[in-house]
């Protein structure tokens, strides 16, 4: 039997046998996977480095520094395109694609801003990729905050130097910070020395929280001069905070102001005028018209309010007979076409008889931005007293062409402004088949003609244009065959001349005191 002693020894001896077995085999295990996961060691303090380890597109190591900065964002990024989403301002060349490293050799990014010294290396080993920061040596945590120092300086000038107000608020309105235009602002509209801090905010806004953003245009009236400033207002919400931007329009709203006065004016000008006035804009759609275009064209209110088009505005024109009926009704759309061409150029000037008996002078003109206006005029009195001048000036030369006598009249200047059939038979001219005027050198070239001895024709020629006080005069001048002619020269009203010759002798001469010789 053995000793006890000797039983308890030889459990302990088994029982290390077995635990050595099971240590060479988890270590036999362990090795490969070790050696799978062994990518390119760091540089020095693997600790204190900003080194990622990636399998695949998954981060599948990080060292503490690198967790930190990952951890600055709301949400750290897992993966290869987080982390490179992360460093992609940074450094802009970073792989798009991990695979895009070859293995076995080190790919070295480098940061986009000249004074940045900040590079990054990329080790890949089969589906392992190592991705290290590597900061200036001996300078990292300095560097890394001049960089900061510098960014906040320029964010802090350019929102301090801005030349519109930029605030920023919570949800609730709270004024949380201002830049200086903000305060010079405050200081302008309000009265007294306050804090913009401690003071409502200048403009008052209605921040939604389920809004990103915000546009309006809001007025802010001085407490001192009772002036108003007009601003475009702008809002952005980042988290729970408001960043406002104010923009200066005063000189935009003054001038549509102004234009909507000048607007205003021309409507009440329009109003007032007697010509009526439609304008089409680009598309042809009536966009303003007066009420005298009402009352000429009987067109109703409630169809020129729809801004009918250019083609139906016409169309009942013609149904009312408020324009001349079209020749051929087929190219009734080429005749509007071709009317609206030439109101386009500026070339249409058209008068329109109506059936009912008015005349009306319809014109077309260009506007600006591709717009064309139509002025209807009605000149019905016009051509009435046209016509009625006409037929009264047919009617004297009738009367004056049934004097036997030759008679003319000369304007004061000299020229030939009427005549009868008697006098253009005597000096064998037709002044109305003249393109140029005839004048009182023309008519002593014909008088000279069939009278060459006359010497009367100098003193008619200096009393027919002279100013003043004339006399009337007679003298007897004698034809290329012998025959007497009497001449007669009377002043008229205006200055103007009258002039009568009479053959054979037979005229009604003036009294003996009138009665002069061209030997006197």
């Amino acid at each position: 039997m053995l000793d006890p002693i000797y039983l308890e020894y030889a459990g302990l001896i088994l029982i290390a046998l077995s635990v050595a077995i099971a240590a060479l085999w988890i270590v036999s295990v362990a090795e490969p996977r070790r050696r799978d996961r062994e990518v390119p060691a760091p540089d020095s303090q693997d600790g204190r480095q900003v080194h990622f380890v990636f399998d695949g597109d998954a981060l599948y190591e990080a060292s503490l520094p690198a967790e930190l900065m990952l951890n600055s964002k709301p949400t750290p990024p897992t993966d290869w395109a987080g982390v490179r989403e992360h460093l992609l301002a940074r450094f802009p060349t970073l792989p798009e694609d991990w695979r895009l490293v070859q293995t076995g050799i080190t790919m070295n990014v480098h940061a986009d801003e000249p004074a940045d010294l900040g590079e990054i290396t990329l080790a890949r080993k089969g589906n392992r990729l190592r991705m290290t920061l590597v900061e200036a040596l001996g300078s990292e945590p300095e560097h890394r905050l001049d960089l900061l120092e510098q960014e906040l300086q320029t964010l802090r000038q350019a929102a301090q130097g801005a030349p519109y107000p930029i605030w920023q608020t919570n949800d609730q309105g709270t004024l949380l910070w201002y830049n200086d235009a903000y305060r010079t602002l405050f200081a302008r509209v309000t009265s007294g020395d306050k804090d913009p801090m401690k003071a409502d905010p200048l403009f008052d806004l209605d921040l939604d929280e389920n809004r990103r953003r915000l546009r309006l245009r809001n007025s802010l009236r001085s407490e001192v001069s009772d002036e108003i400033f007009w601003f475009d207002i702008s809002s952005s919400r980042f988290d729970d905070i408001w960043m406002n931007y104010a923009i200066d329009v005063n000189a935009v709203v003054n001038a549509e102001i102004a234009q909507r006065n000048f607007v205003q004016t021309l409507t009440k000008t329009f109003a007032q005028l007697s010509i009526g006035l439609a304008i089409f804009d680009r598309n042809r759609q009536l966009a303003l018209f007066n009420p005298a275009l009402i009352d000429l064209t009987s067109l109703p209110a409630d169809f020129l309010s729809a801004r009918p088009n250019l083609l139906s505005f016409f169309d009942r024109l013609r149904d009312k007979h408020m324009m001349p009926e079209p020749k051929n009704y087929s190219t009734w759309r080429e005749q509007i076409a071709d009317l609206v061409a030439a109101a386009t150029d500026g070339r249409y000037h058209e008068t329109w008889t109506l059936p009912a008996g008015q005349t009306y002078r319809v014109t077309g003109r260009p506007h600006p931005d591709g717009a064309v206006a139509f002025l209807f005029e009605d000149i019905s009195a016009e051509v009435t007293l046209t016509r009625r001048f006409r037929s009264q000036l047919e009617f004297g030369q009738t009367v004056v062409d049934k004097i036997s006598e030759a008679v003319a009249v000369f304007s004061p200047t000299g020229v030939l402004v009427l005549c009868n059939s008697a006098y253009r038979k005597l000096w064998g001219i037709d002044p109305d088949n003249s393109f140029a005027e005839m004048t009182i050198s023309d008519a002593v070239g014909h008088w000279n003609e069939k009278c060459p001895s006359a010497t009367a024709w100098p003193r008619a020629r200096r009393f027919m244009t002279a100013f003043g006080e004339r006399s009337a005069w007679t003298v007897t001048e004698k034809t290329v065959d012998g025959t007497d002619l009497t001449c007669r020269f009377e002043p008229l009203v205006g200055g103007s001349t009258f002039v009568c010759f009479e053959m054979d002798g037979n005229a009604r001469l003036a009294a003996p005191t009138d009665i002069e010789t061209a030997e006197s």
